[in-house]
């Protein structure tokens, strides 16, 4: 017996590991679901795609039109000419998502081809529009519309500029006339090379296409983006308080796992696809998806951490309670980001040769005890350089964070950092008075309360601001989990779910 089964070619490019993210049928309609349905049974309603790279978005909305539609506009063929000329429309990030999204929406790379299932198109790009456009370069090298580096992306005619129409052009301008859409949805580019210190770094570029899908003033607007603007990220503070004070957002998936979203592609820190409805004000009902499949449901402003979005609910009586003991924060002793000021590669400061400066630092990719060369100068922190401090790894990604399947470490072990020792830019230190507060701190960082604290902040790279919200203790003398939890009144359940989260230091 033959096997008739013939795969969605949208599936198929799902699942492709690229740095292009496509969306899958199945995940465009989970967003599609978030939207009053009654806008599909509406023969006015229009939808825009700003950043179509497949077309799975609009190819999807059309079905559920034509079905929507079908006791309205009887006739087929007159129902597929209005959907597809009066209320679906894209906008493509380049060349090559240009033609795909018009296969996909219309059967064919010419939307007034023999073979589009429209015959209402007088031209070939039909809805589906690109017009290569070009960055605006300033006086520092970025584009004023995108940040992107100049020299990077500055090109001959023959590459790809991306240089992306829906952020760097009105809708008047691409559309050649006002427009005014009910529905906003996509999956925008996520990150551009920035050139950044010694070589090539990511910038965010998705922020940008929330924010200016929200200048158009659509009443729905729905995209999926990487969870990492919740806590942390480049240039994403202005666009996080934008979001944690925007009451418009009614609903919030946030996935753990970005490969429950995206099986073949890794993002760090998840992903998450929202609905904003700009008629309603109040409440997001936010849906936590854990690696487990367990998902935590609350409905709460997401504000309610201060200046990062808690992702799980669960966290925040736990933080309510520590916060009322208004204690100085952890934070304060922590040094900022390459505390002893060493730019460059590692190799130009360290030596196998002994001399009486040690430094601590990832050597042929392991943590080991190097020896500072002769002719590098220290000349950030020189005060601390003969103290005793603590060292502790800024980006450990094997440390993992909340949610994930298995319980998570959170930081990697503090390495104890004896005077006219210091570190690389990989550690941040931790200041300490002696050997024996040192002792202490360390013992206090070991706890899975400590790192439980870290926990509700940390993305992917640390900062002194991730320990933001770990309480400052007396380090006379050293502290365990049971003194914290008694300390701040936490209840069995609150500390059942510390344990959860937290395995024990190695």
């Amino acid at each position: 017996m033959k096997n008739n089964y013939s795969p969605d070619i949208l599936n198929c490019l799902a699942n492709l590991s690229s740095d292009e993210v496509f969306t899958s049928p199945e995940l465009a309609n989970r967003m599609l679901d978030l939207l009053p349905q009654e806008l599909f049974r509406s023969p006015k309603t229009q939808f825009l795609d700003p950043c179509s790279k497949s077309g799975v978005f609009l190819r999807e909305i059309a079905k559920r039109l034509l079905a929507g539609l079908e006791e309205q506009i009887p006739d087929l063929q007159e129902r597929i000419d209005h959907v597809m000329t009066k209320q679906v429309f894209g906008i493509t990030c380049t060349d090559l998502t240009a033609e795909m999204s018009r296969r996909t929406l219309y059967c064919s790379k010419l939307a007034n081809g023999e073979y589009s299932v429209s015959t209402a198109f007088d031209d070939a790009q039909g809805n589906l529009l690109y017009e290569r456009c070009h960055h605006t370069w300033n006086a520092q090298g970025r584009c004023e519309y995108c940040g992107a580096s100049k020299g990077e992306y500055l090109r001959t005619d023959s590459r790809e500029t991306y240089a992306y129409p829906f952020i760097h052009k009105s809708i008047k301008e691409i559309f050649h006339k006002d427009m005014q859409f009910d529905v906003i949805i996509g999956n925008p580019p996520y990150q551009m090379s920035d050139g950044g210190g010694t070589g090539s770094s990511a910038m965010p570029i998705y922020q940008l296409f929330v924010q200016q899908a929200k200048k158009v003033k659509p009443v729905f607007l729905v995209m999926i983006m990487p969870s990492r603007w919740m806590t942390g990220g480049k240039h994403l503070d202005e666009f996080r308080k934008e979001m944690l004070e925007d009451k418009h957002i009614q609903v919030l998936h946030d996935y753990i796992n970005a490969s429950d979203c995206f099986p073949q592609v890794q993002i760090e820190g998840g992903v998450c696809y929202f609905m904003r409805n700009a008629k309603q004000s109040g409440k997001c009902k936010v849906y936590l998806h854990q690696s487990d499949g367990n998902i935590v449901e609350s409905e709460r402003y997401l504000d309610e951490g201060g200046d990062i979005m808690i992702r799980d609910a669960n966290v925040i009586s736990i933080l309510q309670k520590v916060q009322s003991f208004k204690e100085s924060s952890f934070e304060s002793i922590v040094s900022k980001r390459n505390p002893f000021n060493l730019v460059g590669n590692i190799e130009e400061f360290v030596t196998t040769k002994k001399t009486d400066r040690r430094i601590l630092c990832r050597y042929e990719s392991k943590r080991q005890i190097m020896y500072l060369k002769d002719e590098v100068k220290i000349t950030r922190n020189l005060d601390v350089v003969p103290k005793y401090k603590l060292f502790v790894s800024k980006a450990d990604g094997a440390a993992g964070q909340l949610g994930n399947p298995i319980p998570a470490r959170i930081i990697g072990k503090a390495e104890m950092g004896e005077p006219n020792m210091i570190c690389s830019e990989t550690f941040l230190f931790v200041y300490t008075k002696d050997r024996s507060e040192a002792e202490c701190v360390s013992e206090y960082m070991k706890t899975k309360f400590f790192r439980f604290m870290v926990g509700i902040r940390k993305n992917k790279n640390m900062t002194h601001d991730t320990y933001l919200y770990v309480p400052l203790q007396d380090f006379s003398h050293p502290w365990t989990d049971e003194m914290l939890y008694k300390k701040y009144g936490l209840t069995q359940d609150e500390i059942a779910f510390i344990e959860s989260m937290i395995r024990p230091m190695e």
